[in-house]
């Protein structure tokens, strides 16, 4: 029978990851509202008749990925009584957007720096700093149905966040690949065992040092030498 581990931390699907970064230059990274504004006639047009959901999510993402703000509605002066109703647009937050970097299994902010020569400014946005799988995962979260449909992703089949492992399968030794020893003339299983044991260690640093209160570094290496290992399991 099947077995599982529980991480101590969402790691990246080597699979996936490419995908996980589509949607999420799709999206705001603060409230994980869609950037797209549905009621844009220009942008309503362009997917009314897409039924083939890798279209509609391709359309989707190159609509999105240029949008550097998550754009709130228009709200009405105090004073201003008589005046038009404040335009009902996207709803967003009005957060800054980065450009989403990837390099190996690791996912990036990257920020354009601000012209302004305010230091309090430039400290609320780095240049460009880790974005961890466990961040990854809840704001994947965020992101409600209506949107999922826009972006040809199911509620019920496909929810973005399952695209990250939190819980890894484990195969019972019969299935387990065998790898040739001594030249070829024996057979082994026990390389992804050793593999699979190597994870227990790295997600059990991962907690303990959560536990005892260990500082964010230290924290984060050991959560991505827990990613390293789950991804050589994976290409196992």
């Amino acid at each position: 029978h099947f077995g599982h581990i529980e991480l101590a931390r969402p790691v990246f699907h080597p699979g996936f990851i490419i995908k996980v970064k589509k949607i999420l230059e799709s999206i705001c990274v603060n409230c994980g509202k869609l950037k797209a504004d549905i009621s844009d006639p220009n942008f309503a047009d362009k997917i009314r008749h897409v039924r083939d959901l890798k279209t509609r999510m391709a359309i989707v993402w190159n609509h999105c990925k240029s949008k550097m703000v998550c754009e709130a509605d228009e709200q009405r002066d105090e004073g201003d009584l008589e005046g038009d109703e404040p335009k009902k647009g996207h709803g967003g937050c009005g957060h800054l957007q980065p450009l989403i970097r990837k390099e190996g299994l690791k996912l990036f902010l990257q920020y354009k720096k601000p012209k302004d020569d305010d230091e309090d400014i430039k400290t609320l946005h780095q240049d460009k700093r880790l974005f961890t799988p466990s961040e990854v995962y809840t704001t994947l979260m965020k992101i409600s149905d209506s949107d999922l449909h826009l972006l040809g992703l199911s509620d019920e089949y496909a929810r973005p966040e399952w695209m990250i492992l939190t819980v890894l399968p484990v195969p019972p030794p019969p299935v387990r690949p065998s790898i040739a020893v001594d030249g070829g003339t024996m057979r082994s299983e026990d390389d992804l065992t050793y593999k699979l044991g190597e994870i227990i260690k790295a997600s059990t640093n991962v907690r303990k040092s959560e536990q005892e209160g260990s500082p964010a570094h230290i924290v984060t290496e050991y959560e991505q030498l827990l990613q390293f290992h789950v991804a050589t399991y994976m290409d196992n």
